[in-house]
């Protein structure tokens, strides 16, 4: 009974907060946002714990995977332009992993986090299946990795169209890099709000960004986490 009610119930809350996003068109509306509000709330108000919920809900969070696939499809749709836009994108996406990775490490250094914690906090910047395995990898703790995620991908997707209005982004390809990057998979959701070529490159930025990370994770990390926390 719990299984279909936590799976059923994350269902229709997510629906709802869409169609409350749809009319209002509220960054703080937000589903990526309202909608996990919501299911802490009824959560601690039925005091049902968590791995009561997820014996439901975890079948929404396995098909993780074939949703990141699915990205493909508009990719391969607009195949000659981002081979147009390869250099750019490649060059891009590898500072931005940088970035995310060092960012990481000097917030760990400031709020004087264990080894273990750093190490989940460094892969935050990629979507969720891939940064649990690269947690797991680099001596994290993936489900703490899978909170931080979380926290960047709910932040980036609000934080990430302010940006783009208030520096006035125009290109698409601007648009979808900053969102895929700095939000990966809501990112990528708020992406395609904007249009098709801006999920498009947003797709392509959170995949490239995944597999650069496990690159960066097994040479550059190490490296750079024994200057730093050493």
């Amino acid at each position: 009974m719990m299984i279909a009610a936590s799976l059923v119930g994350t269902i229709l809350i997510f629906y709802a907060s869409k169609w409350v996003y749809a009319h209002y068109q509220k960054i703080w509306l937000s589903p990526l946002l309202i909608c996990p509000l919501i299911l802490v709330v009824v959560l601690l108000a039925t005091h049902t714990s968590y791995a009561q919920y997820n014996s439901g809900a975890d079948l929404l969070s396995k098909l993780l995977g074939p949703a990141t696939v699915a990205f493909a499809v508009p990719m391969y749709k607009n195949y000659d332009l981002l081979k147009k836009n390869a250099l750019a994108i490649f060059a891009s996406l590898l500072i931005g992993c940088a970035v995310a990775i060092i960012s990481s490490l000097v917030f760990a250094l400031l709020a004087g986090l264990n080894n273990e914690m750093v190490n989940s906090l460094v892969p935050r910047s990629i979507t969720t299946p891939i940064a649990m395995d690269i947690s797991n990898l680099i001596g994290g703790e993936p489900t703490m990795t899978a909170v931080f995620v979380i926290v960047t991908g709910l932040t980036g997707s609000i934080v990430g169209p302010l940006v783009i209005r208030i520096f006035r982004f125009r290109r698409a390809a601007s648009k979808g890099l900053l969102l895929g990057m700095g939000a990966h998979g809501c990112g990528t959701s708020k992406a395609f709000e904007f249009g098709e070529l801006e999920g498009t490159f947003s797709s392509l930025a959170m995949i490239v960004a995944a597999l650069v990370s496990i690159v960066l994770s097994e040479t550059f990390f190490p490296y750079l986490s024994k200057i730093l926390l050493s």
